[in-house]
């Protein structure tokens, strides 16, 4: 039986020590200011990137590229590997479609080899929260097929609850209505998104203030855990250049819900292009995932 490795993309939010650790294949994302292109071997801090985007500047975000997925997959199959990759949500992104363009064309030049893309329907350390699931079941005995099962239903488990300082990014992106960003900034109201279970991002009411806002986020994660939640899973927490408010969050998650394993990372500009700076993402398994609504 084949080795196999577990791969994602750097829109997963995975911390560079667990990437080390883990010896992790990422896919890089890719962002831009004017010309110059970021996401692989030139890259930004995320502190300076949120500077310049509170300075007025407006980035882009890109997918990711295909010749360079190619590249990453080739070494790995060349080692004699079979991989099972997760993807940033489709319904967000064009990046898991050239994943699986890729992935076509390479097993067709591989053929004893095995490729799986799962599209995670999730962001950030969603993502990252589904490679650790895989990698301990990996670490236990199982096998790629059943990790691949695993991975079907853990995602659907995979809560994200989001605010932002505004939506102006989220709605330049086209990842939320006029409407709703113009609510999100009238009266000091900070807005709530979440991802459905089809990898959708939708605004979820609203929290008068950034104190009151980062308290609900973690009382909505408590509405939402199912009865009896193993607490020693992780949890991630991920912030637009706000650590102090993250640390918040962290200390409020512990208090609230007894959860201690807690993962928090910067958000990768690739999606703080749309989130913005003061943007706080708080990612967990809880109950199955909301399904869509339409927008007001």
């Amino acid at each position: 039986m084949r080795d196999f490795l577990i791969t994602t993309d750097s829109n997963s939010d995975l911390p560079q020590d667990y990437i080390q650790k883990l010896g992790t294949i990422i896919i890089p994302q890719y962002y831009s200011f004017g010309d110059t292109v970021y996401g692989d071997e030139l890259n930004m801090p995320p502190a300076e990137f949120y500077e310049r985007m509170k300075n007025g500047e407006l980035p882009q975000s890109q997918a990711n590229n295909p010749a360079v997925i190619e590249d990453k997959f080739r070494t790995v199959l060349e080692k004699g590997y079979d991989i099972i990759h997760i993807a940033f949500s489709s319904a967000l992104s064009g990046s898991y479609n050239n994943v699986c363009m890729v992935a076509n064309e390479l097993k067709e030049e591989y053929p004893d080899a095995k490729i799986t893309v799962i599209d995670s329907m999730n962001v950030s350390l969603g993502e990252t929260l589904m490679l650790l699931h895989a990698t301990k079941l990996k670490e236990n005995g199982s096998s790629y097929e059943e990790i691949i099962s695993s991975l079907e239903e853990f995602k659907q488990h995979i809560n994200v609850q989001f605010t932002v300082d505004d939506l102006f990014h989220l709605q330049r992106g086209g990842r939320v209505s006029k409407t709703t960003a113009l609510v999100g900034s009238a009266l000091n109201l900070k807005p709530f998104l979440t991802v459905t279970n089809i990898g959708t991002l939708i605004s979820d009411g609203t929290a008068r203030g950034r104190k009151k806002s980062i308290r609900t986020l973690v009382e909505r994660m408590k509405e939402t855990l199912e009865e009896n939640t193993d607490t020693s899973l992780p949890v991630g927490i991920v912030h637009g250049n706000c650590l102090e408010d993250a640390n918040t969050v962290a200390e409020l998650v512990k208090e609230i819900t007894g959860f201690t394993n807690i993962i928090i990372n910067d958000i990768s500009p690739s999606i703080g292009t749309h989130a913005g700076p003061g943007a706080l993402g708080l990612l967990y398994y809880g109950k199955l995932k909301p399904a869509p609504k339409e927008e007001n």
